[in-house]
């Protein structure tokens, strides 16, 4: 058993009962224990202490079980400690339980990413699964899931940002907003805003966190409309993202409003904490 099914088995042991244990311990095809789970276990959310969360995120960084349910956590369990010394093998079986997966098996199935084997078959399967339109899939795969950072190639990445916010999820909780914002994804985004000014719609003010750093005179224009049109925290958003930049026509603008400046300088306002009107 590795370090990380040792943990894992250790918090499943601290959020269950003895007759789950022993179902647990029992030999049985991986695919017949994965679809039955939530009828031996329960869907109760399991609680984690601050230690386990720290040992989980030393051996797989990023990865966290915090929020989960009991089923989700012994799923993940199953699928890191199935026999996997045969590559094409393990791929086959795992392959197989997605495409015959119902919705919480699909969610265990891109929580487990992080720390399956073989990270390098999954991409496809990753990439497939920002497709999907059902809510609960897509935040396995958006929050706090360190996968898509690390191993999406650059147009899938993009493709998983601006899905997120088409369906109004929480940008805070991707790992690697920051440090995989690239150019592209700075001009979808910005195209993305004027489809929706031009349809007479409000865009997110978190998505300007992905264009501040490539600040140029096209995405100054986008900046300029913000603080001329936009509400306070529109506004914010223009600030914040100016202060990511080095473009100085756009710092020029921000001198403007030392309120601004005053409350990113004293960690009063940030990505993290933009809420507001």
């Amino acid at each position: 058993m590795t370090a990380l099914q040792s943990i894992l088995k250790v918090i499943i042991r601290a959020n269950t009962t003895n007759t789950v244990m022993d179902w647990l311990d029992e030999t049985r095809p991986l695919n017949t224990a994965f679809a039955v789970t939530p009828r031996k276990t329960g869907k109760s959310i399991i609680t984690v202490t601050e230690e386990q969360v720290h040992q989980l995120d030393t051996l797989a960084p990023g990865f966290t079980v915090e929020g989960w349910s009991i089923d989700r956590l012994i799923r993940v369990y199953l699928l890191v400690g199935a026999d996997s010394r045969d590559k094409e093998a393990y791929f086959g079986v795992v392959e197989n339980l997605f495409l015959a997966a119902e919705m919480g098996e699909l969610v265990s199935l891109y929580s487990a990413l992080p720390v399956l084997p073989y990270p390098e078959l999954w991409v496809k399967r990753c990439a497939e699964g920002i497709r999907s339109n059902i809510g609960d899939v897509l935040e396995a795969i958006m929050y706090h899931n360190p996968y898509p950072a690390k191993h999406l190639e650059q147009a899938a990445w993009n493709q998983l940002v601006l899905k997120a916010f088409f369906t109004d999820k929480d940008i805070n909780k991707i790992i690697g907003i920051d440090e995989r914002a690239n150019q592209d994804l700075a001009h979808i985004i910005s195209d993305y805003a004027h489809e929706r000014w031009a349809a007479g719609r409000e865009t997110n003010p978190k998505q300007w966190r992905l264009v501040g750093p490539f600040l140029d005179d096209q995405f100054f224009a986008d900046i300029k409309k913000l603080f001329e049109d936009g509400k306070l925290v529109d506004r914010k958003a223009a600030a914040l993202a100016i202060s990511q930049s080095n473009y100085q026509p756009a710092k020029a603008l921000l001198d403007k409003y030392p309120e601004l400046i005053a409350a990113i300088q004293n960690n009063e306002l940030s990505w993290d904490t933009l809420t507001g009107q």
